[in-house]
């Protein structure tokens, strides 16, 4: 893996890009994961015996690339959790979506249950079995007519698993590049990305916002034109 890019870090916080295609944590391939990237990272910079305590506050799907937070004590990461559950912890996504949308803006509301044997979720009825209510809200950046993608803007309002992914399938504007509920863009990486992060800092109190863009190359290249 290349050199790890840290966005911010104090004696609290480590705030980096999660590249795309790594792993937030240690799962059943053995890949290198986030997690293990920055407890050596720590370990080296500071020559830390032992194991270094490292905090995983939220995760990103493999596939996607972005902003994470991590916790480098104790207390700092049940702060940071609360606000997860608190919902004063804000991502914000940007993402390549198939065709072009009714509206600038919108609220999506669904009810999805997680198939945990085939690690998917899909939508179905309010009061089904499991359940869960997933909300987020978009808003158009661009539409390309020439190649029938829309950027978007997406602010999740709840955190399920591979919400942003099924929701947006589920509308008939999946997203390019998703290999598991997309209809284009095969063969080619996810087009979804966490672009901001914002945050309380567990210690001073002080509102933090953090950014990392994708490289404007591939199917990134859509973005030039866009301030965000």
């Amino acid at each position: 893996m290349k050199e790890l890019n840290v966005i911010y870090e104090d004696n609290h916080i480590i705030v980096v890009e999660k590249p795309v295609n790594i792993p937030s944590q240690a799962d059943k391939t053995g890949d290198v994961d986030m997690l293990s990237i920055i407890k050596k990272y720590l370990k080296e910079k500071y020559n830390k015996p032992g194991d270094v305590y490292l905090g995983l506050i939220h995760r990103l799907d493999r596939p996607v690339g972005g902003v994470m937070v991590f916790a480098k004590t104790s207390k700092a990461a049940a702060r940071l959790s609360e606000q997860v559950r608190e919902k004063s912890f804000k991502k914000r996504y940007l993402v390549i979506v198939d065709g072009k949308m009714n509206k600038q803006s919108e609220i999506l509301e669904n009810y999805l249950v997680k198939n945990e044997r085939l690690n998917i979720s899909k939508v179905v009825q309010e009061g089904s079995k499991n359940a869960k209510c997933a909300k987020l809200d978009y808003e158009v950046l661009k539409y390309d007519k020439e190649i029938n993608l829309s950027v978007l803007k997406i602010n999740l309002h709840t955190g399920r698993h591979h919400q942003i992914r099924v929701q947006l399938s589920h509308c008939g504007h999946s997203i390019y590049g998703d290999q598991k509920y997309g209809t284009r863009g095969s063969g080619k990486q996810i087009c979804l990305w966490a672009y901001e992060l914002t945050i309380i800092h567990p210690t001073t109190k002080e509102t933090m916002t953090f950014n990392i863009l994708p490289q404007k190359n591939g199917s990134w290249k859509i973005l030039e034109g866009i301030n965000l």
